[in-house]
């Protein structure tokens, strides 16, 4: 049922960016009704969108060549997102949409406590690279878009607009068989530990690196052999362990607990050991790609459906969601279609970044102008 469970900014994230002040030296690149759009804010929107992109992961590097047909179509992106972004601010400001300091407290209280507490909260931001402070900002954002939608019409999904959908999509609430477990992570990557030692000593020897390699991966597992010995006999202790001595940042501060997973979730060493195990059980190390791991299974469930009493309650939470998605989307088309927008630099015009890359497909691979399809479908 996780992929009914979206937010309207979530879904809208797109449009939305952290303003940036105007520098004296800063020019205008795109001016929308009365607002200028500066290259400084272009850039900031790229980077943002670059350093996190799905590009990286094919060895492409995106900031570095920016005639790159890849980095064209994120120039295209970030300049309608931008001028989205003015247009919604602009029309936010002339209905005076604002975010209180209670409205922050409650949204922020709301979700902290989901995760036990704020300092847990604040450990999982941290292990996944994201500031508190910038977690604040975006909730602000995302407080800020759901009052806008809602200025322009309420929604109101009922019990029978949501049974119909249950009806309609039953697959969607089926659940494999899963397990609960928490685990204790001793980080150990071979690869890792090379790469590291390499980087210490660049003249270090094949032969040298093997050993130390090796002698590194045993001492890693005797430590963990060493904490299951003691969780093995004392399991109560095990989750007191986990945020002592696990190296999984995010499931430690929870006491090592992953939560529900299917079969293949996991790596899978993992989830075949978790899987063969009964409830409040707990296992010998094993190894798999992340390091050396002890687990715990504290719940298992049997392949089921879940009913349309345990699901309507998400089910309408979706399909208000789409709804409030749509009432936006046609709020920004009608922005658009009755807005003043001016290219002040050529070189961010959508046309002309269109026809550039129409230019950059002709010398790409047929495997990347695949993936050029698929993303501007």
């Amino acid at each position: 049922m996780n992929k009914l469970k979206l937010s309207v900014f979530a879904l809208l994230a797109m449009f939305v960016f952290t303003g940036c002040s105007m520098h004296k030296s800063d020019s205008g690149i795109i001016k929308v009704n009365n607002t200028v759009i500066t290259k400084s804010e272009f850039d900031k929107a790229y980077e943002t969108v670059a350093s996190n992109n799905m590009f990286s992961q094919m060895g492409i590097d995106i900031k570095e060549d920016k005639d790159d047909i890849f980095s064209l179509m994120l120039q295209d992106k970030v300049v309608a997102e931008l001028i989205v972004k003015a247009l919604l601010d602009e029309e936010m400001k002339k209905n005076k949409i604002t975010v209180t300091k209670e409205d922050l407290e409650t949204a922020e209280k709301e979700i902290t406590d989901k995760f036990g507490s704020k300092e847990q909260f604040t450990q999982i931001l941290k292990s996944n690279g994201v500031t508190y402070e910038q977690f604040k900002k975006d909730l602000e954002a995302e407080i800020k878009m759901k009052k806008f939608v809602d200025s322009i019409a309420m929604v109101s999904i009922g019990d029978s607009e949501a049974k119909k959908y249950y009806d309609e999509n039953k697959d969607k609430f089926e659940n494999p068989k899963r397990v609960r477990a928490s685990h204790i992570l001793i980080a150990s990557n071979p690869e890792q530990i090379k790469a590291k030692l390499k980087e210490e000593n660049k003249d270090i020897s094949d032969e040298e690196l093997a050993q130390k390699t090796e002698a590194i991966m045993n001492e890693n597992l005797k430590k963990a052999q060493a904490i299951q010995a003691k969780v093995k006999k004392a399991p109560s202790t095990f989750a007191k362990a986990a945020k002592e001595n696990s190296q999984d940042t995010a499931s430690a501060i929870r006491g090592g607990d992953l939560g529900f997973f299917a079969e293949g979730e996991m790596v899978e060493a993992f989830s075949n050991k978790a899987f063969s195990m009964a409830p409040n059980t707990i296992s010998e190390v094993i190894l798999t790609p992340y390091g050396y791991h002890i687990i715990m299974v504290t719940d298992r469930t049997e392949a089921g459906t879940k009913s349309f009493e345990e699901s309507k309650k998400d089910i309408i939470a979706y399909l208000e969601s789409m709804d409030k998605v749509d009432i936006l989307k046609n709020k920004i088309e009608e922005l658009r279609k009755n807005a003043n927008i001016q290219y002040l630099d050529e070189n961010y015009n959508p046309d002309n970044i269109q026809n550039k890359i129409k230019e950059a497909a002709k010398n790409t691979p047929e495997t990347e102008n695949e993936f050029v399809k698929q993303e501007e479908k």
